[in-house]
This record gives C-alpha cells, structure tokens and sequence, in this order.
C-alpha cells in the first residue's frame, strides 16, 4: 500500500476540529456511577496452562452493567511484592484465547491483567465474554461497529470502554499489583481502549496506543474503504437521513476526545501506510494528547505498525519508566 494520507510534516502538526458534545464529561461520569454501583466482585482463580514460570489466573470481573467480564492475571512465578501492572486489550474481532498467548509483558518482570472484549473472540481468537445487551438496539451492519449507534446510550463501545476501566479497578484488587503503577496498553481496538482508558482514569501512569482505532471516525469513514469502519460507511449507504445522528453518537467514543483527558505519559505508534486507521487520525489523537507523549513512527508499514520492534520499544518505556 502506498502512501495515500497527509504528508507527515503535516501529519505532525495536524489537529482537526473536535467534535466533542457538551455533556460528554457528565455522560461518562453517569455511566460510570452506573457501572460502579454494582460490585466489582473480583475473582482469580489459579489454572494450569503448563506454564512453569509464572502463575496464571483466570479471571472473572464484574463491567458494564454488572455483566461479567473475563480477563487473564499473569505474573511471574513466586512473586511477593506488589509489581507494576499493564492492563491490556484486545483487538477487533479477537477474543483472550489462552494465557500463553500474553506473556511478553510478565516475561519482562511485570503482572498482567488482559481484559477479554465481550461480544468479539471468533475472527482472530477465541473468546469467554457474551455481550449481554441490555439496552436493545437498532438494526445493524454485520460487525459491532454499529450496534446501538443511534443512541450514545445503546451504543457497543459504551459497554465495552466502561469494561475497559473496571478491568483497571480490577487489576488494582489483587494484592500483588501496586496499583500506582498501572499501564494501559493495547493495538487497533485495543490501542482504542487504551485512549479511552487514559482519558477517564487519569490516575494511571502509562498508556501504550499502538496504530489506535476508533479515533476520528467522520475522516476515517470518508478517506478509507477497509473493514472495521467500512461497517459504518456501509450502514449509512442505506440509512441516508442518520448520518449526522450516527456522527454525533461516534463523538462519545472517540479516542481523540479522550486523549485532550488523559494525562498518563504515553508512548503511540503509528503506520504510515496504514489503511484500516489512517495516519490522520492516529497523529489527531497523537496531537490532541495532555500528557508526556512520545510517537514511534513506521514509514512503510500498514496496520502491523512495529510489531516486534514495537514490542522491544514498549520494554525500553516501561524500563524507564519503572526499572
């Protein structure tokens, strides 16, 4: 693929209009009370994956309208002091699968909690969490990028960002986790929810967005015509007279409108040859962000941005960070 967005001497100075409602604080603030009015009712249960280095629990959280919520617990083997803790999450379509698959993160010396993305996990790998929709919701195109879109109340990501921060609270109960040190972190979606994350608890310490979804959807729906946000081109094509009611829906969730919140020091990545989130929207994120940021730019790579190398620059972060 080849370049097809901003020059990046404009991509780094690029900082589009928000469109951010009113009552976007007060909306969050509500949902969360909501979420919070149920009991976390955290639970680690040790399993046996065969992994002989670490000790893995599965763990069962209490998101979104009480509805429980899976998630991974990995941390080095006889740990007894509490360790920083990164809570990550999980790209569109994938599900948490097995423990194995996360342990760069514990590997490296620090506990991990990987929140499962109710509703997803049978593209990519598998998943534990139903959506339990309690809210209803419009007719949709295939996919969950339009479940519930014509209300910021019915919408898919309102249940899954609140999961995002209970998956935080969660990670801080168990005993092992010092919970001034957590980290967000996640790629696509994940780099997403990490955004979200940051934005409505500015408490964390660090956010890791690689090549972040859901961050200006009107440009991204307009400039691009790939999958995940091909699902809301397309719902509009037959829904012609939502358009201005789906945009003001999206402005709730994006990441862009998060980032002027969050105030974790953050380490971004970005692809320039990226067509599933175009560079446009991850610099607007980039740019719009509060706190200490740093960005680890891919000239020639689409939305596998560093992969490995990215990995290797998250270790150095994290280092730096905290040893």
């Amino acid at each position: 693929m080849p370049l097809f967005d901003l020059p990046l001497e404009q991509l780094q100075t690029y900082l589009p209009p928000r469109d951010e409602p009113s009552d976007f604080d007060s909306f969050w603030a509500t949902t969360l009370e909501q979420a919070r009015a149920f009991p976390l009712n955290t639970r680690f249960d040790l399993i046996d994956h065969g992994i002989r280095q670490f000790d893995t629990y599965d763990v069962t959280f209490n998101g979104y309208g009480g509805q429980p919520i899976k998630a991974w617990f990995i941390l080095p083997k006889n740990t007894t002091t509490p360790l920083p803790c990164v809570v990550e999450y999980l790209g569109y379509g994938g599900g948490r699968a097995f423990s194995f698959n996360h342990l760069h993160f514990p590997a490296a010396g620090y506990a991990t909690l990987l929140m499962d993305t109710r509703g997803q996990g049978s593209v990519w790998s598998n998943g534990d969490t139903p959506d339990n929709v309690p809210d209803g919701g419009n007719p949709f195109y295939p996919g969950f990028m339009t479940q519930g879109i014509l209300d910021k109340n019915s919408y898919y990501y309102r249940r899954v960002m609140t999961d995002a921060v209970r998956a935080i609270e969660a990670a801080r109960s168990h005993d092992l986790v010092d919970a001034s040190k957590i980290a967000v972190a996640g790629v696509s979606q994940g780099g997403g929810l990490t955004l979200a994350a940051a934005g409505l608890m500015p408490d964390v310490a660090l956010a890791m967005p690689d090549v972040p979804f859901l961050c200006g959807y009107r440009r991204a729906t307009t400039i691009i015509g790939s999958a995940p946000y091909s699902e809301i081109s397309n719902f509009l094509k037959t829904h012609r007279d939502k358009i201005e009611t789906i945009y003001t829906t999206l402005s709730y969730f994006d990441g862009i409108n998060f980032a002027v919140r969050a105030q974790a020091k953050a380490l971004f990545s970005v692809g320039l040859m990226d067509e599933i989130c175009p560079p446009s929207t991850v610099y607007a994120a980039y740019n719009y962000y509060a706190g200490a940021k740093e960005i680890r730019v891919y000239p020639f790579n689409n939305h596998e941005g560093g992969g490995s190398y990215q990995r290797l620059e998250h270790y150095r972060f994290l280092q730096q960070a905290w040893g």
